[in-house]
């Protein structure tokens, strides 16, 4: 069969270089020690768009980070090997990972926790449980990403 303007299609269709046929999701990675939290937070995270890599503790979670670096990251600080304020301190100290913003997610609710959070380099703050849409908000806000539209 001939398809005289099969080249001419394939030609104007092309990629440019650089670009994917697809969308890239962002990329986020999630840190909690409990894991209906943790699988909580990856099907909130999938249902906005994301793609999630999850991590128990804060070691799996710097190591996960520079494997794969995430666009951001959601940490609780209460975990069992280093602390999330700890976790932060070490993100912030290598320069592959000082750009990820950090949202911590946690139990902690008192005043000067929440100030002492946000001064070692978390850009937000949610107590738990906290509001999905709080969540969506943030993660709108800090991945410039516009898809994460769900409504609850």
């Amino acid at each position: 069969m001939n398809y005289p303007n099969r080249n001419k299609n394939l030609e104007s269709s092309s990629l440019k270089s650089g670009e994917s046929g697809v969308d890239r999701r962002p990329l986020v990675l999630a840190v909690d020690d409990n894991h209906d939290n943790l699988e909580l937070l990856r099907q909130i995270l999938d249902l906005f768009g994301c793609e999630c890599v999850g991590a128990v503790d804060g070691y799996t979670a710097l190591s996960a980070a520079v494997d794969r670096v995430p666009d951001l990251i959601v940490l609780d600080i209460c975990l069992p090997d280093i602390d999330g304020i700890e976790l932060v301190k070490r993100i912030k100290q290598n320069p592959k990972l000082i750009h990820i913003p950090i949202v911590a997610v946690t139990a902690l609710a008192k005043t000067e926790d929440r100030d002492r959070i946000l001064q070692a380099g978390c850009i937000a703050y949610l107590s738990k449980p906290f509001n999905i849409k709080d969540l969506e908000t943030i993660l709108r806000h800090h991945l410039n990403y516009q898809s994460l539209l769900v409504e609850f």
